[in-house]
C-alpha cells in the first residue's frame, strides 16, 4: 500500500512541476493570501469571479487554481488579525484573540512567523492525510448524522463557554446571545422571518464577517477613541523580534500538532470547516495549558493551534468533495461544480479513473504550501511596519477597509451600520469584561444547533433519546455534561467552605 502511494506521489508530482500547473499554482496561493488579507472579500466569491476563466484550462490547472485560493485565504487572513485585529477571514477570528495582543507587546513578527510555520506544517500533514486516507475519511464522514452534528456543536458551545474568561454564568449569557443573533433572518423550515424588526435586508440573517468586524475592529477603534489623546498608541514604539525565538518555536510545536489534528477531523466533516475547527483547537489549548490565565493576553500557543487548525481544514475539506461528492462549505460546493464543468464525476472512482487530477492536485498542495511560506516569511518586515504608522493616521484607514470589506459582502449600506452597531456593542462588551469568544461561537452554532436539532426530531418523531443511542452523540454529550461540572463543582465547594467559616467565626 505504501508503495502505491509513493507511486501515485510520483505520478502527481511530475504533474504538478509542468510549468503550466506551477504557474497556477502559484497564481491561486497569491490570490488567497491578498483575498485574506482583505477583509470581507473571502475564497468564495473569488472563485465564483474566477470560475468562468476555468472553462477552457486543462482540469488539473483549474482545480489546482481553486485549490491555491481556497488554502491561500486561510493562511492570508491571519496578517490583519495579527496586525490591526482585523480579521481578512472568518477562521482568522481565533487569532485576534492572542495574535493582536502580541503586536500590542512588539512582538508582531514573532506572531507572524509562527502562524505562516503553523499554517505549512498543518498543510503538509493535511495534504499527507488526503494521500494516506482520503476514502477511509470520507467514509468516516458518512457516519455523521443530524444527532451527531447536534451533540458536536453543543459540546463546542458549552466548552468555549466553560473555558472563557469570567464567570460560567456571564459566559453561557454570552453564547446564549450570540445564538440570539444567529437565528436573526427567515426560518428556513417555515420561511417565516424572525427578530427583523421589519428590515428586508435582514431576511438572509446577520453576516459572519459583518459581525467579527464590528466586534473586533471597529470596537478597538472605539475603545481607543475612549481614551484620552496621548494613551491612543495601541502598539509599542519598537517593534522586537521578526522571527520567532527557540522558546517561541518549542512552545508552538505542540499546539500546532495539535491544531492540526483537530482541524484535520473538522475539515472532513460537511459543514463544520475551518471556523469552528480554530474554535476547538484555540479551546483545548487553553483546557491542557498550565497557565490558562495566558490565553487573551498574548499566549502565542493561541496563534500556533488555531492557524494550524484552519490550514487543516482548508486542506482535509477536499476528502468529502473529491471522494463523496458531498461539499462541506459553499467554496467547496462552487470547487465541485469546477470539477463537473470539466466533465469529472467526484466519488469514489475519481482517484481509479483520473489519477493525475487527484494526485496532481495532492502534490501542488505541498509546492502550494511551500510557496506560501516563501513569500510571506520574507514579507514579515514590510508588514511590521504597518504598526509603526502613528495610530491617528492607522485607524481610519482600518475603519476605511473595514467598511469597503463589510459592504462588499452584499453591497448592502445596511450592513455597514450593523457593523457601526456591533462596534458599539464589542466596545461595552470589553467594559463590561465579557469575553467575545463565546458570542461569536454562539453566532456560529446557534442556526447549526437548531436545524440538526430539528431533523434530529423529524427522524425520531419527536424521541430526544435519538441523541443517546448513538455512542458518538452520547459521548458529545457527556463531555458537554462534565464539562459543566467541572465548572459548577468547584465554584459550590468554595461558596460551602465560605459558609462553613463564617459560621465557625
Amino acid at each position: 500500500m505504501v508503495s502505491d502511494v509513493f507511486a501515485n506521489l510520483a505520478t502527481g508530482f511530475s504533474v504538478a512541476f509542468s510549468p503550466v500547473n506551477l504557474l497556477y499554482c502559484l497564481l491561486g496561493v497569491t490570490l488567497g493570501t491578498a483575498i485574506g488579507v482583505l477583509p470581507g472579500v473571502g475564497p468564495l466569491v473569488t472563485i465564483a469571479v474566477l470560475l468562468p476563466l476555468t472553462f477552457g484550462l486543462p482540469p488539473e490547472a483549474s482545480l489546482i487554481m481553486l485549490a491555491g485560493i481556497y488554502y491561500g485565504a486561510a493562511y492570508g487572513g491571519s496578517t490583519t488579525a495579527i496586525l490591526v485585529n482585523l480579521p481578512g477571514e472568518s477562521s482568522s477570528v481565533v487569532t485576534c484573540i492572542d495574535g493582536y495582543q502580541m503586536a500590542r507587546q512588539g512582538r508582531a513578527g514573532a506572531a507572524l512567523a509562527i502562524a505562516a510555520i503553523a499554517s505549512f506544517a498543518a498543510g503538509c500533514v493535511g495534504t499527507v492525510l488526503i494521500a494516506l486516507f482520503g476514502p477511509l475519511l470520507g467514509g468516516l464522514a458518512l457516519e455523521f448524522r443530524s444527532p451527531e452534528y447536534f451533540s458536536l456543536m453543543l459540546m463546542a458551545m458549552v466548552l468555549t463557554a466553560a473555558l472563557a474568561h469570567g464567570s460560567l454564568l456571564t459566559s453561557i449569557g454570552m453564547a446564549m446571545l450570540g445564538v440570539i443573533f444567529g437565528l436573526v433572518g427567515t426560518d428556513v423550515t417555515t420561511g417565516v422571518e424572525r427578530l427583523t424588526f421589519g428590515l428586508s435586508g435582514l431576511g438572509d440573517g446577520l453576516e459572519f464577517v459583518v459581525v467579527a468586524m464590528g466586534l473586533f475592529a471597529l470596537a478597538e477603534i472605539v475603545a481607543n477613541l475612549d481614551r484620552p489623546e496621548g494613551a491612543r498608541e495601541v502598539f509599542t514604539s519598537e517593534v522586537t523580534g521578526l522571527m520567532p525565538t527557540r522558546r517561541d518555536l518549542r512552545t508552538a510545536f505542540g499546539p500546532i500538532l495539535r491544531g492540526t489534528a483537530i482541524g484535520s477531523f473538522f475539515g472532513i466533516l460537511p459543514g463544520a470547516g475551518q471556523t469552528i475547527s480554530s474554535f476547538a483547537a484555540y479551546l483545548f489549548e487553553k483546557r491542557v495549558s498550565r497557565t490558562p490565565e495566558r490565553f487573551g493576553e498574548g499566549a502565542i500557543e493561541g496563534v500556533a493551534a488555531p492557524e494550524a487548525a484552519n490550514n487543516a481544514a482548508a486542506q482535509t475539506a477536499f476528502i468529502p468533495t473529491l471522494t463523496l461528492g458531498v461539499p462541506g462549505s459553499a467554496t467547496m460546493a462552487l470547487v465541485l461544480g469546477a470539477l463537473m464543468i470539466q466533465g469529472i464525476a467526484p466519488g469514489p472512482q475519481v482517484i481509479v479513473q483520473h489519477p493525475t487530477l487527484f494526485w496532481g492536485l495532492i502534490a501542488s498542495m505541498w509546492i502550494g504550501n511551500l510557496i506560501l511560506v516563501l513569500l510571506n516569511l520574507p514579507l514579515i518586515g514590510l508588514w511590521v511596519r504597518i504598526l509603526r504608522v502613528p495610530y491617528h493616521v492607522l485607524y481610519p484607514a482600518i475603519l476605511v477597509f473595514s467598511s469597503i470589506g463589510v459592504y462588499s459582502v452584499a453591497s448592502s449600506t445596511l450592513d455597514v451600520l450593523v457593523a457601526a452597531v456591533f462596534g458599539v456593542l464589542g466596545y461595552l462588551f470589553a467594559r463590561a469584561g465579557c469575553a467575545p469568544a463565546p458570542f461569536i461561537l454562539g453566532f456560529v452554532l446557534g442556526p447549526m444547533i437548531e436545524e440538526n436539532f430539528r431533523r434530529s426530531m423529524i427522524l425520531s418523531r419527536g424521541d430526544p433519546m435519538i441523541f443517546l443511542v448513538n455512542p458518538i452523540s452520547a459521548t458529545f454529550l457527556l463531555i458537554a455534561a462534565l464539562a459543566i461540572l467541572a465548572m459548577i463543582v468547584p465554584s459550590f465547594r468554595r461558596r460551602k467552605d465560605e459558609a462553613l467559616q463564617e459560621e465557625a467565626a
